[in-house]
């Protein structure tokens, strides 16, 4: 019996019926598909019955690791590292399918560094992941919510989102504490020009470093008082950071990069 590690944030998806809505939400047969944090296998076995035309798994826990070779041997390419440290653009030389059940305390992580890492040729077709519902949640919220913030401006950048389901703890070994939800990603064909996707993340920290303030501490700080852009952009400094739709945090930054060409 595998004893899921708490270290690595482990829940295995074991319920069949979510199972088999997540291998049909995409075409598999014939594709090139990477899964993250395959577990014992629930899901792999699903995608392998669609025959796909090459499989890869990314899997931290050296014991899973084995297991998983032992199970599906040449059916599958196993990854025995931590996904943060895989360069994700080397895995295949065309588009690819992900799934992923990410560990609860590094989906944010993962996330926010595949969308910094993006170039402007996508390397996947879509993104079928996993995550905490109050993350999930933060990562589609409109602005003037409560969950609105950093996580959100940056998934919806270069990302259509789509929710599928919230998934209850039931469906999970062993039983989180929290529900999860089901989110697909894929591709927008225009998005906004930014030089480099880490001003919007410099942006986005210092404007949300505390949303209960007022827009003018950071305002100031990044833009030294400019009151071209402030009308340019018709930004009103009394307003709070969960007030600016990701539209203006985009243009924002391409005015911060604009200060320093």
């Amino acid at each position: 019996m595998i004893i899921p590690k708490k270290s690595l944030g482990q829940n295995f998806l074991i319920d069949k019926e979510i199972l088999k809505l997540i291998v049909n939400l995409t075409s598999i047969e014939d594709k090139s598909i990477l899964e993250v944090g395959p577990g014992t296998g629930n899901l792999t076995s699903l995608i392998i019955e669609k025959k796909p035309k090459k499989f890869c798994v990314i899997e931290k826990d050296n014991n899973l690791a084995e297991k998983l070779t032992q199970k599906f041997k040449n059916k599958i390419r196993v990854i025995n590292e931590d996904v943060l440290t895989v360069d994700e653009n080397l895995i295949f030389s065309e588009k690819i399918k992900v799934f992923g059940n990410l560990p609860y305390n590094i989906s944010t992580e993962i996330l926010s560094r595949w969308i910094i890492n993006l170039k402007n040729n996508f390397w996947f077709d879509c993104l079928i992941l996993m995550f905490q519902k109050e993350v999930a949640d933060r990562i589609i919220a409109k602005s003037n919510t409560s969950n609105y913030g950093r996580l959100s401006v940056l998934s919806n950048w270069k990302l259509n989102i789509k929710k599928i389901c919230d998934i209850k703890p039931v469906s999970f070994y062993p039983k989180p504490k929290i529900d999860s939800s089901l989110l697909i990603f894929t591709p927008k064909k225009n998005f906004f020009p930014i030089k480099e996707a880490k001003n919007l993340e410099k942006i986005t920290r210092i404007f949300f470093s505390n949303r209960r303030k007022m827009l003018k501490k950071p305002f100031n700080l990044l833009f030294n008082s400019d009151q071209k852009i402030l009308h340019k952009l018709k930004i009103d400094l009394n307003l709070r950071p969960q007030n600016l739709d990701s539209e203006t945090y985009y243009q924002l930054t391409s005015e911060f990069e604009n200060l320093r060409s």
